[in-house]
């Protein structure tokens, strides 16, 4: 009877593929599916809204301070973009040759196997927004409300979530512009002292090579979120071509208002000053703008919740990725009927960051899964060699290098050495949490012949979430390129009766 739920409510979407399509925007044959209304401005906007957070305006002092001179800092800035731009690269040739979201898990799924990329998933799962701060008490309601709020947009809107997006990355660049021009007038007035190569590279502390290697590693997790994009190549307008451009453009922007944001701060303050304060642009903006030194904390929650937003709306990819896999609960994997976007993985991602408000010990578990994030990135790139070697004629609409990914890998493997060697607990513990998803694994997706009251209440509680937030499965759609390929993106059957899709289309 199941089975014949399911053909009847085919049929039925079949025949009501046109008011589908026009909900979807998508004109290919059979009903709902993702809208692709990402175009280039919003693929930026994502990646610099992801990478810049709070973090450059409150403490970019991280490196510094293991760095032990403004000089190897700066150098350790331009070095740690030009490997993101690497590892970039690399993802990219991944997201035209696999062009489905989910991003590196998708990509170490369908290279090393199931559980490789329920592993990465899993990871995921526990913390979602590693760039935020513990809030206290009030703070906490703010933050819950701001999420709410943001959750809203993204379930009512692609198109809503991304001009959020755009509106809140300008406003970041346009601070962070503020604090540039400001640098380059304190250099025009003279006050360049610890930007000459005698003082730049005068250390205020002895040079240690385990610092400095600490300092490259602070680096490369401020960059942290140059992958994001991948995450909803299945959205992107054209995503060969826009795919690759938005990472050309993006990266080499967010490395020079790193570079030069620094810059400006050491025009106005010493290392030390620099290293005393508790938030770099407050103290800059004090010295240097006035009575409009206001703008700077203004810029700093500015570029706080447009990191939310864009975390929001990228999360909740990866795991309407992970349900259409099958290593989640299928509800993941469906989307509105009506609006297109998927309302059930934005909830769970909204609820799960919701529980880390609750407590502060969720940010001790970021500190330990920060490290396998990291190392999933490596594990990606090496994939991409490896994919390489078994499929050498699979077709590459972007064919880079192979020196690029070794390169990335080398500087990968010199920071995840040391960090097994200076922290080894820390690294230990986040091991340890990545291998708890091992048993989840091959009880939830390996043990494919579950009790049948077990796949019943799974199936009840699927329905009943179904008919909550009024989804379905994505029909099946095609990229354009993929469509002279004929590889299939997606393929949907929605579990439900004709009637149900009467009540759905009323």
């Amino acid at each position: 009877e199941w089975e014949e739920n399911r053909e009847e409510n085919n049929s039925k979407e079949n025949s009501t593929s046109g008011s589908a399509k026009d909900a979807a925007g998508e004109e290919s044959g059979g009903g709902v599916a993702l809208k692709k209304e990402i175009g280039l401005v919003s693929a930026c906007g994502i990646i610099v809204g992801n990478i810049i957070g709070s973090g450059i305006f409150v403490s970019p002092k991280g490196v510094l301070e293991n760095a032990s001179s403004v000089g190897v800092a700066l150098f350790v800035w331009i070095i740690t973009g030009v490997i993101t731009a690497i590892g970039a690269l690399c993802y990219a040739e991944l997201g035209v040759t696999i062009p489905k979201s989910g991003g590196d898990y998708s990509y170490v799924k369908d290279i090393f196997g199931g559980l490789a990329g329920f592993l990465r998933l899993w990871i995921a799962v526990l913390p979602l927004f590693p760039t935020c701060f513990p809030p206290e008490n009030g703070l906490r309601l703010l933050a819950a409300v701001c999420l709410l709020l943001l959750t809203w947009v993204n379930c009512s809107s692609v198109r809503w979530a991304t001009r959020v997006q755009d509106i809140f990355t300008a406003g970041k660049l346009l601070a962070l512009a503020l604090i540039i021009i400001m640098g380059l007038v304190q250099v025009c007035k003279g006050e360049y002292y610890w930007l000459e190569p005698a003082n730049a590279f005068e250390p205020f502390q002895d040079y240690d090579v385990g610092l400095i290697a600490l300092s490259f590693l602070q680096g490369s997790f401020a960059y942290g979120g140059w992958n994001f994009l991948n995450y909803v190549t299945e959205e992107l307008v054209d995503p060969y071509v826009n795919l690759p451009r938005a990472i050309f453009i993006s990266i080499p922007l967010v490395t020079f208002v790193y570079v030069f944001a620094n810059i400006a701060y050491v025009t106005a303050m010493s290392p030390q000053e620099l290293l005393a304060s508790n938030a770099v642009a407050v103290t800059f903006g004090e010295k240097l703008l006035g009575v409009m030194s206001w703008i700077m904390p203004i810029s700093v929650a500015l570029s706080t919740f447009g990191g939310v937003n864009g975390s929001l709306f990228t999360s909740s990819r990866l795991f309407f990725a992970g349900a259409r896999e099958g290593h989640l609960p299928s509800l993941l994997a469906m989307i509105h009927v009506k609006r297109c976007t998927p309302i059930p993985a934005l909830l769970f991602t909204c609820l799960s960051t919701l529980l880390m408000l609750c407590t502060s010990d969720m940010y001790t578990l970021i500190n330990y899964v920060g490290f396998i994030n990291y190392l999933f990135y490596g594990v990606t790139v090496a994939g991409q060699i490896v994919l390489r070697i078994k499929q050498p004629d699979m077709h590459r609409p972007i064919k880079i290098s192979l020196i690029w990914p070794v390169i990335y890998l080398l500087f990968w493997a010199f920071l995840l050495i040391f960090s097994l060697y200076s922290e080894p607990v820390v690294c230990g513990i986040g091991l340890a949490i990545m291998l708890t998803g091992v048993p989840v694994y091959f009880l939830g997706v390996y043990w494919q012949n579950k009790p049948q009251c077990f796949d019943a209440f799974v199936d009840k509680m699927t329905y009943l979430g179904q008919k909550l937030c009024v989804v379905v499965y994505p029909a099946e759609s095609k990229s354009n390129s993929d469509a002279d390929e004929g590889q299939e993106m997606t393929e949907a059957k929605a579990p439900l009766s004709k009637a149900d899709g009467d009540d759905l289309k009323a």
